[in-house]
């Protein structure tokens, strides 16, 4: 916004959705479950929040076409909602689950401790029928580790089963053979000694996983207690489908989404170590706005066709006059067609200053929050 004072630019957001660090730390950001697994293009939760309660009512039923990491499920659940998500990604799906999912916290801490541990007294195992790319993004030693843990896995019970998964899931990534300072992005196998932006200090890449399986069992065992303490009893499902024409199997009453922003970020390929990992079922080839399809005028068209239908077929299974808040950054200037062609009228839309905290992401942008009704 060039040419722009601080004043005029700040007078026309919306401040009471622009927190600053010191309004809404870290801690608060990624509390209980919402830091089960790493994700990027996440919005945060107090953001769901807010519009759930200007707009929703417990016992309702909310819908997000683009569940991703589940963030919206998880909040409408703690509100006291129903709800229902979907998603191409299966790893999405299968974290979103596994947020919201009802345990028993003793058969859960059990299962995990002993695949744990039958992990660790497992003998040495053979890399080499493994993928070429898991072969090539983690030593010896780590992927034999990461390989011990998945076959001690296979005897639990769903969902325990699932949450291993994401345990397991949350270790390839963390033991990957890259940079500390670039988890997010790494471009190719990082195999020498480097300096280490993170640590101000030459490091070497990571050779082993066992540490971090140890680690991220304990932490999701105690976020998974932590959102024992605070979630409902009302339904929530997750479907493993495509959002343009998938029949949902409960009425929703309105909509709380993020949908992908055209161009940035390739959802399976995010997570590739999960997929190699797990033999989950690639659909990237469906994803709507992939970072692999550009921002082209004919990607940018795709993405307005895929995203009203997306809209359009939610808007037949909602009622009249129901709420739908997306949240997204219209750089691109394409939902108002996106809107119009899915029969969705804008009420409200509403600026959010937004800071990048984590990681080599410095800096700021600014996002939109769309809030429109069914007609």
């Amino acid at each position: 916004m060039p040419g722009r004072t601080q004043q005029l630019l700040y007078s026309e957001i919306a401040l009471d959705l622009s927190w600053s660090e010191d309004e809404l730390p870290q801690v608060e950001r990624t509390k209980h479950v919402h830091a089960l697994h790493p994700y990027l293009g996440k919005y945060v939760p107090q953001l769901v929040e807010f519009f759930l309660d200007r707009h929703f009512a417990p016992g309702d039923c909310v819908y997000d076409p683009f569940v991703g990491s589940g963030t919206t499920l998880v909040e409408a659940n703690v509100f006291g909602a129903a709800a229902v998500g979907c998603d191409i990604s299966e790893f999405n799906c299968v974290l979103s689950r596994v947020k919201t999912a009802r345990y028993s916290l003793a058969s859960l801490e059990l299962g995990l401790k002993v695949a744990l541990e039958e992990a660790r007294l497992a003998g040495p195992r053979d890399v080499n029928g493994e993928t070429a790319w898991l072969r090539e993004w983690f030593s010896p030693t780590a992927l034999a580790q990461l390989i011990a843990y998945r076959e001690a896995i296979e005897g639990l019970d769903d969902p325990i089963r699932d949450v291993a998964k994401v345990v397991l899931s949350r270790s390839a990534r963390s033991a990957r053979l890259t940079t500390h300072f670039d988890l997010d992005f790494p471009k190719a196998p990082v195999t020498a000694a480097y300096f280490c932006h993170k640590h101000k200090r030459i490091c070497a890449p990571v050779q082993e996983a066992a540490k971090f399986l140890r680690r991220y069992t304990l932490d999701t065992l105690r976020r998974i207690r932590d959102f024992a303490t605070i979630r409902s009893t009302r339904t929530v499902e997750v479907i493993h489908g495509s959002a343009p024409s998938i029949k949902l199997p409960m009425e929703p009453t309105g909509i709380v989404t993020s949908p992908p922003y055209p161009g940035l970020i390739d959802y399976h390929e995010q997570h590739r170590y999960a997929y190699e990992l797990l033999g989950l079922v690639d659909r990237r080839a469906e994803e709507i706005g992939a970072a692999a399809k550009g921002r082209s005028r004919i990607a940018l068209a795709a993405y307005v066709d895929a995203t009203a239908e997306v809209f359009a077929n939610a808007r037949r299974q909602l009622p009249n006059g129901a709420p739908v808040i997306i949240v997204v950054n219209d750089s691109q200037g394409l939902y108002p067609e996106i809107l119009e062609r899915s029969g969705l009228k804008l009420e409200e839309r509403l600026t959010r200053h937004v800071n990048r905290r984590t990681g080599r992401r410095s800096g700021e942008f600014f996002e939109d929050v769309l809030v429109c009704r069914t007609t």
